[in-house]
């Protein structure tokens, strides 16, 4: 059964995972959700993450969550822009999440960059989510 939101999915895990402590979480793999994973992975908000395959075409991705002091360093993470409501934003429209202290990930024509990244370049996109 495919499900209408991987992105969405794996968000939720991450929270669940965190919320119950655990130090890796597991999700099938897509190219969308590695491109999100390298930038959290830029940010400094997930650790190491590896790609297994599974057999039958399918991979599974491991991913490695950091906690500071025993909290969580993500504290919130969400999606904005969701199938039945897709979210974009020009340069100067683009979000600044807790005054440039959290990331806004913004699906431009270069790619999945951050919120500092895509101004720089000025570039505008796709606000695909959240995290502080």
């Amino acid at each position: 059964m495919s499900m209408s939101d991987p992105l969405a999915d794996m968000f939720t895990r991450i929270r669940n995972a965190q919320s119950a402590k655990k130090r890796v979480v597991s999700f099938p793999s897509s190219k969308e959700r590695l491109a999100v994973l390298n930038l959290l992975k830029e940010e400094g908000y997930v650790g190491e993450y590896n790609v297994s395959d599974l057999g039958n075409n399918k991979q599974e991705v491991t991913v490695e969550l950091r906690y500071f002091e025993g909290k969580p360093v993500i504290e919130n993470i969400e999606r904005i822009s969701r199938p039945s409501r897709r979210v974009y934003a020009g340069t100067k429209d683009l979000p600044k999440i807790i005054g440039g202290l959290g990331v806004a990930m913004i699906s431009t024509s270069k790619g999945l960059m951050s919120d500092r990244r895509a101004r720089e370049l000025g570039e505008g996109g796709e606000v695909i989510g959240k995290v502080s």
